[in-house]
C-alpha cells in the first residue's frame, strides 16, 4: 500500500491508525523518508583534527588531534539562525552558521599518549549504557623482535599498548590496561570485542584472548585468561603435577624429566584437538546448532601467523571455532570453505553482528537475514561467483565482524534507501572519493531521488591524478552527516556538513 510522502499526513495516520504488534519502530523509522540531510556546506571551517565516529546514542563527536597525542570529544548541536526575510529557505546561510562551531560544542580535551606512544585512531569501542569510551595508545612496531616468554615466531612485537576507559561525559580517566611486548590488531577494533560488560582482548603474540569486565565504578578487572589455560585452576594443578613428577624422579620412579612446558599444547589447543578428532573417530558432523558470541560464547579464529593483518582468503587458509568458555568446550569447528558455514552465515547473520542487550537501536541495521533487499544482493552476487568454494572463502574473510563496525543511522536502512555499496556504505571504513555525487534513491518509488551527498569542494577536485579517500560519519538519529575528504599526502582535509536545513 502507498503511503504518503507528506509528513503532516504521515503524523496524522499515526494518529488514528495502530500500528501492528511488533512493528512501531520500523514504522516511525519511515519517517526518515521525509526528514533527510539534504542540505551540504561545503569545505567548513572546523579543526584539524582526525574525526572518528559519533557514539551509538548520538551524544558524543569522537576526534583525535593530527598528533595523535589527544583525544576531543564534541557535543552535536543543532544550527540556529536568525533571519529577517519572509522566505528563509531561499536565502544562504549567514557566514557564522557555515562553520563547525555551530553545529557542535567541544566538551573537552583530554591527553591520553605519553612516553612516545601514539593514539589509534582507529580503534574506539563505546558501552553506552554507562557511557564510558574505550580507547588505545601504542609505540612503535617491532617487525623482527625475537618470540621471547612463550611468544610465537613471525608476529610483530609492541613494546606499550595501554587501553583507557574514559567517561565520556567529562574526560575522566577511569582505568588503564597496559600490555608490554605484546601485539593486539588495533587496527579499526580488529583486536578486542565489547559485549555488554565484557570486553575480550586478543593477544596474537602470546596467543591468548584476554576476558575483563567494565564495572559500573569504571574499573577493569581480569576475569580469565584463554590461551594456555582455560579454566581458572588449569596453571595450579599443572604445577602441582609437575611438582609431583620431580618428587617421584627423586625417589627414583622416573629416569628422565619431561621436556620444558612448551611441549605440551595450550589449553584451547588442546580442546580444538580432542574436538576434530572425536569427529573423526564417530565418523558423523556436529550438528549442534551455534550460538555466536554471547555471554558464554566465542567465535574464533584460526588461520596463518600474519600478525592478523592479511584477509586474502585465498593465500591463508583459516578455521573457526566456537568457544564455550564456562565448560571450555569446543562447540562447533568450521573451516572456511564449509559450505555449513555459509548458510548459517546467509540465515543468522545477525549473530554474527551481535550487539549489547541496552543497544536497541543496533538491532535495526539492514542485513541479508533481516531484510529481502540485501538477501537479494548477496545471492545476485553467489549466482554470478564461478566458483562457489572460492566464493564462501571470500564472504567468511569477514569473519569474525569487527566489534561496532556499522553505523546505525536509518539512512543506511536498505528497506527505506537505495544506494551504492561501493561508494558508500553503513560499514565504518574509508571509501574512494569520488567526484560525483552519491545518491539516495526511495525503496517505495524507485525513480525518486530523496537526497544526494557530495564529499570534497563543491567544485570538484582540480587535481585528478591525487588519489583521495573519503569517511562518513552518520549521526545515529539526527539527519545530519559529515563526509571527510583526504589524501594520502597528510594534507588538510575538507569537511563537509549534510544536514536538513
Amino acid at each position: 500500500m502507498f503511503k504518503s510522502n507528506n509528513v503532516t499526513a504521515r503524523l496524522f495516520e499515526r494518529q488514528i491508525c495502530t500500528s501492528a504488534p511488533g512493528t512501531s519502530i520500523h514504522r516511525a523509522r519511515r519517517f526518515y523518508e521525509n526528514i533527510v540531510p539534504s542540505y551540504t556546506i561545503y569545505d567548513v571551517e572546523c579543526p584539524d583534527h582526525s574525526f572518528r565516529k559519533f557514539t551509538d546514542d548520538g551524544l558524543y563527536l569522537v576526534s583525535f588531534s593530527r598528533n595523535h597525542q589527544d583525544l576531543v570529544v564534541y557535543r552535536p548541536t543543532w544550527l540556529t539562525f536568525s533571519c529577517k526575510e519572509e522566505d528563509c529557505d531561499t536565502h544562504d546561510l549567514p557566514l557564522k552558521a557555515r562553520k563547525f562551531e555551530s553545529f557542535f560544542t567541544q566538551l573537552y580535551s583530554v591527553t591520553l599518549a605519553s612516553s612516545g606512544e601514539l593514539i589509534c585512531k582507529d580503534f574506539f569501542l563505546y558501552m553506552e549504557s554507562n557511557q564510558f569510551g574505550l580507547f588505545a595508545t601504542s609505540t612503535a612496531q617491532i617487525h623482527d623482535a625475537p618470540p621471547t616468554g612463550g611468544a610465537i615466531q613471525g608476529v610483530p612485537s609492541v613494546e606499550k599498548i595501554t587501553f583507557h576507559l574514559l567517561r565520556l561525559e567529562d574526560g575522566a580517566i577511569l582505568d588503564e590496561r597496559v600490555f608490554h611486548n605484546d601485539y593486539v590488531n588495533l587496527a579499526h577494533s580488529i583486536g578486542a570485542f565489547l559485549y555488554d560488560d565484557l570486553l575480550a582482548i586478543v593477544s596474537l603474540r602470546y596467543q591468548r584472548i584476554h576476558i575483563l569486565q567494565i564495572r559500573d565504578s569504571g574499573d577493569l578487572v581480569d576475569v580469565r585468561a584463554i590461551g594456555e589455560f582455560c579454566r581458572e585452576d588449569d596453571e595450579l594443578f599443572l604445577n602441582s603435577n609437575s611438582q609431583v613428577l620431580v618428587n617421584h624422579v627423586g625417589n627414583g620412579f622416573h629416569h628422565s624429566l619431561p621436556e620444558s612446558e612448551t611441549s605440551f599444547l595450550s589449553g584451547i589447543k588442546q580442546r580444538l584437538l580432542s574436538f576434530i578428532f572425536r569427529g573423526i573417530w564417530n565418523e558423523e558432523t556436529d550438528q549442534t546448532m551455534v550460538q555466536f558470541l554471547d555471554r558464554h560464547h566465542l567465535l574464533i579464529k584460526f588461520g596463518s601467523v600474519d600478525g592478523g593483518v592479511s584477509r586474502n582468503a585465498d593465500s591463508h587458509p583459516s578455521f573457526f571455532a566456537v568457544y564455550n568458555m564456562e565448560t571450555t568446550e569446543i562447540v562447533a569447528f568450521y573451516q572456511n570453505s564449509a559450505d555449513e558455514l555459509y548458510f548459517l552465515f546467509e540465515l543468522f547473520s545477525d549473530h554474527f553482528h551481535v550487539s549489547s542487550k541496552s543497544s536497541l537501536h543496533m538491532n535495526f541495521m539492514s542485513s541479508h537475514s533481516n531484510n529481502i533487499h540485501a538477501l537479494e544482493q548477496l545471492r545476485c552476487t553467489k549466482n554470478k561467483a564461478t566458483n562457489f568454494s572460492q566464493f564462501v572463502k571470500k564472504m567468511m574473510a569477514s569473519l569474525p565482524f569487527s566489534c561496532q563496525s556499522q553505523s546505525p543511522s536509518p539512512y543506511f536502512d536498505q528497506s527505506l534507501f537505495r544506494f551504492d555499496e561501493k561508494l558508500i556504505s553503513a560499514i565504518d571504513r574509508h571509501r574512494q572519493s569520488t567526484d560525483h555525487p552519491i545518491k539516495f534513491i526511495s525503496r517505495r518509488q524507485p525513480n525518486i531521488l530523496k537526497f544526494k551527498m557530495k564529499p570534497g569542494p563543491e567544485a570538484g577536485s582540480t587535481d585528478g591524478r591525487t588519489k583521495k579517500i573519503c569517511s562518513f560519519l552518520f549521526h545515529p538519529i539526527l539527519p545530519l552527516a559529515l563526509s571527510v575528504q583526504q589524501t594520502l599526502f597528510l594534507q588538510a582535509s575538507v569537511v563537509n556538513i549534510h544536514f536538513r536545513r
